[in-house]
């Protein structure tokens, strides 16, 4: 997400940075460009004119003109404006009321409503350790109610049956009732979507409100659709009292117009946003990190967060007691590092979260890195346990077999016993420092010397 507007502004703010002294012509130039990328990015056109109303007035204060880095704090303008486009802090759900919280999503078919029910009941009970009844008021999609239940049994949360033919306004207070009496902290109920926005869909979702009256009213909107999605928010705001939205399917959108318009447009933040499929795939929306993100500088903070959440921690303590005792790296060490990288999303998800978005992507090649973390893995399930321990001995006969027994080349053996090496050597460095947590904060978001090994 992000990276065509990211590059852009990355080229255009580099240009301010590089300029000794600003003038009202330059700095109306470079904004000039910085609209046509943001309405490229199918951001709202009166958030665009707003937004560089803002970011011109504060560029040409005495601030700016008579500072002697002129470029830098144009920057931090527009970090500064960016956070406050998208509201200001991450805002959490409100728990405030007698239990159970009900939260109430609403949007289109296909924005991604059932599958983020699932991952939010998943969230609060793994980060927020709440109880959740989850139950689906959607009896116009005959897969939706079963779709959810399944969901419901892959994360271990209980669900509310319902059934096609019955009316969504008992199914909500039959779900209301149970939830009562059986003292689940949380409700999270489904609604009906259509592929419009018609009459009998708002008059039905507003009776649902109705009875429920709940704690939250979250709009999932398909960051994908771009302005449709804004819109389709700013509709059900006029008919519901929405407290905020849920981003979907960002991982499969570049332009990301619908995170920067959302907010301002509803006046309602964004609370979380889905970063995948699996159910484990939301977060918590921060603005400011988006921002950052959005400028290139990157989202350490996150990036830490997900390495702490994801990755086994027993495995980790092990490893760093293994180096710190002097004993080797093994390639089965290795083996469970290219796993724990594929828990956190893989090779894409960790570079959208370092400084320089683009200037690695273009040095990258995401699929191909997943690609070769598959052959890596590959090779190395090929070798005996005593070569995976001693990996020394590997010979070119010992190549030539385990080459042939995961399907790839003995260059590519070669490759993979060399990157090896360069981990084994920085593991041994960073383990002195505490982990990948502190490795992280201690690079500062940059790539170790040499990049990324493929």
């Amino acid at each position: 997400m992000f990276e065509n507007i990211s590059e852009r502004l990355g080229r255009i703010l580099k240009n301010l940075r590089g300029q000794g002294r600003l003038t009202e012509e330059n700095i109306s130039n470079s904004l000039r460009e910085v609209r046509m990328a943001l309405l490229e990015a199918d951001v709202a056109l009166p958030v665009v004119r707003e937004f560089i109303e803002h970011v011109r007035q504060r560029a040409l204060g005495k601030e700016v003109m008579t500072s002697l880095t002129p470029g830098q704090n144009v920057i931090k303008i527009v970090n500064e404006e960016l956070v406050s486009l998208m509201g200001d802090a991450n805002t959490g759900l409100n728990f405030n009321t007698r239990p159970p919280a009900v939260i109430l999503l609403a949007g289109l078919q296909g924005s991604g409503k059932t599958t983020t029910a699932a991952k939010l009941a998943r969230y609060l009970k793994e980060q927020l350790n709440k109880k959740s009844l989850l139950v689906s008021c959607d009896i116009y999609r005959p897969a939706a109610i079963n779709q959810l239940k399944v969901l419901a049994d892959e994360i271990n949360v209980n669900f509310f049956s319902s059934e096609v033919g019955q009316d969504p306004v008992f199914i909500a207070k039959s779900a209301l009732d149970s939830a009562r009496k059986k003292n689940y902290q949380t409700l999270i109920v489904d609604s009906a979507g259509r592929l419009h926005i018609d009459d009998r869909m708002m008059h039905e979702i507003q009776q649902v409100h109705a009875v429920l009256k709940p704690s939250d009213t979250l709009f999932i909107v398909d960051s994908m659709m771009g302005q449709d999605a804004v819109n389709a928010a700013q509709t059900f705001n006029n008919t519901l009292r929405l407290t905020g939205a849920i981003l979907t399917k960002i991982d499969g959108d570049a332009r990301g117009g619908a995170a920067l318009s959302v907010r301002h447009v509803t006046g309602k933040p964004i609370k979380f946003m889905g970063t995948g499929e699996k159910t484990s795939a939301l977060v918590p929306f921060h603005p400011e990190r988006i921002a950052s993100r959005v400028l290139g500088m990157g989202d350490v903070l996150s990036l830490i967060e997900e390495v702490e959440q994801k990755t086994d921690k027993e495995k980790a303590r092990k490893l760093a007691v293994k180096l710190k005792k002097g004993k080797q790296f093994s390639l089965e060490d290795f083996r469970e590092q290219l796993q724990q990288m594929r828990s956190m999303g893989g090779i894409g998800n960790l570079i959208d979260k370092l400084p320089g978005i683009p200037a690695i992507k273009q040095n990258v090649d995401t699929l191909r890195g997943e690609r070769e973390f598959t052959k890596l893995e590959a090779i190395i399930n090929s070798m005996t346990p005593v070569e995976r321990r001693r990996p020394d001995i590997i010979n070119g006969s010992r190549k030539k077999r385990i080459a042939s027994g995961s399907g790839t080349q003995i260059q590519d053996v070669n490759r993979l016993l060399k990157q090896f090496n360069q981990m084994q050597k920085m593991l041994k460095r960073f383990s002195k420092k505490g982990g990948m947590v502190n490795m992280l904060r201690a690079m500062g978001g940059k790539l170790p010397p040499g990049g990324i090994p493929f």
